[in-house]
């Protein structure tokens, strides 16, 4: 930012996943959107995760990492501040399909990637 900007206010551009706050905690992820009602999903309900590809970007976020439960979820925009510590931790879990994850970051079109899948 330059002493112009500076001096009238002006200020860099924001992505829009700064707009999101994660938060977790050893029992939580909770995700404040800035336009939707807080998700919150207790760890041990995740029974799914997937990564949403979206055509939205760079004015929206475009790709989702998204916590399934059978009552709970959330939706964590990549990019956000707590999407990596989130998915550090999910993709410990065993089985993890890190093929998926690569097949999405290289996508640009519309589509889900299934992550992982609790097993019964």
């Amino acid at each position: 930012m330059g002493i112009l900007d500076r001096l009238f206010g002006k200020s860099e551009p924001k992505n829009p996943e700064d707009e999101y706050l994660i938060t977790t905690t050893e029992e939580f992820i909770k995700v404040e959107h800035p336009r939707r009602e807080t998700e919150t999903i207790l760890w041990k309900d995740i029974e799914a995760i997937k990564l949403i590809n979206t055509d939205e970007g760079p004015f929206a976020p475009d790709i989702w990492l998204v916590l399934i439960g059978k009552d709970s979820g959330c939706l964590i925009p990549q990019g956000s501040k707590g999407f990596e510590t989130v998915y550090n931790i999910v993709s410990e879990y065993e089985n993890f399909n890190f093929e998926n994850f690569i097949k999405s970051m290289s996508c640009t079109d519309n589509e889900e990637f299934l992550l992982w899948r609790k097993e019964e």
